[in-house]
C-alpha cells in the first residue's frame, strides 16, 4: 500500500541518515578510519554496551549522547509505525494485495468483470460454471470483503481508472464485462480497456438506448440492455411459451455444466482440421449434437449439414445433456 511504503521509505532514509552522521562524526571528531567509525556508530546506535576504542573527549561524549538519543527516538518511531499497521490490519491487507497481484500475474486469457451488482453476479456464476478464470473489479469495501470471504479473486478500485484495470491484468485478458450501474462509467471502462488491450473482447451493460451507439463507437464488441431483454423475454412467454421454456431449460446451469457448449475448431486435434462435421463424429463419441456452425467471417449456420468443413477460425455450437457435455469437455 502507498502509505505503508512511504513510511518504510521514511524510516529507511532516517536510519541511513543517522548512520551517515555517526560515521562522519567519529571520523571528524576522533580521527577514526572508516571501518572504526562504522564500528563505533553501529555499537552506539544499537546500544549493545561494548566499550569505545579509546577514551572519549567531552566533545565526543556529547556527540555519542546525541547519537544514542536520536537512534532510540528513531527506533521508537519505527516500532510505533509497524505496530499501527499490525493492529489496524493494514499490514495484512498489504500482503493480501501482493498475493492477489501475484495470482493475477499468472493469468492469461481470463475475463475481467467490472461491478458486482445483479448483472455482475450472474456473469461470474456463468463463468464459474464453465471453469473460466476471472477477476472482479469492485470499489465497494463491503462487497470486496464478501468476495474475499468467498475466495473470489478481486481488485478493489475504480474500474474507470487505467491503474485498476492494469492491476486486474487487462494486458493479458481475453474478455472484459463491464456491468456498472452508470452508462457513463461503463463508457469510460470501455474506452480505457480498448486502449490498453485492443485484442480484448469487451461486453458492456447499458440502460439507455442512446448509450448503445456510444458504447459501440468506444470499442464495445457487444452491448447488452437487460431491461430490453427482460421485456422481450416476457412478451415471448405470451407468444411462444413452449419454445421459450425449452430454450430456458437449455441454458439453465447445474453446479458444473449446462446443455450448450461452444467448441473452437482451432482447439481440436489437428487431424480434424479441414475435415467435415461428419468426420468429427461427436454423436457417437459423446452423444452431443452439432446445432450451429460459425465460420471465420462470423456468419452462423443453424443446423449445419454434416459435410461442412472444419476450417481454422470457425466454431461449433453443440447441444447435449449435462453428462454428455462433461464427456465432450473431457474429450476436447
Amino acid at each position: 500500500m502507498p502509505i505503508l511504503q512511504s513510511k518504510i521509505k521514511k524510516i529507511a532514509i532516517l536510519v541511513t541518515s543517522v548512520l551517515a552522521i555517526g560515521i562522519m562524526g567519529y571520523m571528524g571528531l576522533s580521527n577514526y578510519n572508516f571501518i572504526d567509525a562504522v564500528y563505533m556508530t553501529v555499537i552506539t546506535v544499537t546500544t549493545v554496551g561494548f566499550g569505545e576504542l579509546k577514551p572519549f573527549s567531552p566533545e565526543e561524549k556529547v556527540f555519542t549522547i546525541f547519537l544514542i538519543l536520536t537512534s532510540i527516538t528513531l527506533f521508537g518511531y519505527a516500532v510505533s509505525a509497524f505496530s499501527e499497521y499490525l493492529v489496524s490490519g493494514k499490514l495484512f491487507e498489504h500482503f493480501k494485495h501482493r498475493k492477489v497481484e501475484k495470482q493475477i500475474g499468472y493469468l492469461k486469457g481470463h475475463t475481467i468483470v467490472c461491478g458486482f451488482g445483479r448483472n455482475g453476479k450472474q456473469a461470474i456464476v456463468k463463468l464459474n460454471n464453465y471453469n473460466k478464470k476471472f477477476v472482479v473489479v469492485e470499489k465497494d469495501k463491503e462487497i470486496v470483503d464478501f468476495l474475499d470471504s468467498e475466495n473470489i479473486l478481486n481488485i478493489e478500485g475504480d474500474a474507470t481508472l487505467d491503474e485498476t484495470l492494469l492491476k486486474a491484468g487487462i494486458k493479458n485478458a481475453s474478455f472484459l464485462i463491464t456491468a456498472l450501474p452508470s452508462d457513463a462509467n461503463n463508457l469510460f471502462v470501455v474506452l480505457t480497456a480498448s486502449q490498453l488491450n485492443k485484442n480484448c473482447t469487451i461486453i458492456s451493460r447499458a440502460s439507455n438506448e442512446s448509450s448503445y451507439s456510444k458504447l459501440k463507437i468506444a470499442g464495445a464488441n457487444n452491448v447488452i440492455m437487460p431491461d430490453k431483454l427482460g421485456g422481450n423475454h416476457m412478451a415471448s412467454l405470451v407468444t411462444t411459451p413452449d419454445v421459450i421454456e425449452f430454450v430456458d431449460r437449455l441454458t439453465i446451469e447445474g453446479e458444473t455444466t449446462a446443455n450448450l457448449e461452444e467448441i473452437a475448431v482451432d482447439d481440436l486435434p489437428k487431424k480434424y482440421i479441414n475435415q467435415t462435421i461428419l468426420d468429427l463424429d461427436l454423436r457417437r463419441q459423446t452423444g452431443c449434437t452439432v446445432i450451429g456452425f460459425k465460420n471465420p467471417d462470423k456468419d452462423y449456420v443453424i443446423n449445419p449439414e454434416a459435410d461442412i468443413k472444419l476450417i481454422e477460425g470457425s466454431h461449433l455450437i453443440v447441444l447435449g445433456r449435462p453428462e454428455q457435455i462433461i464427456k465432450l469437455r473431457q474429450l476436447f
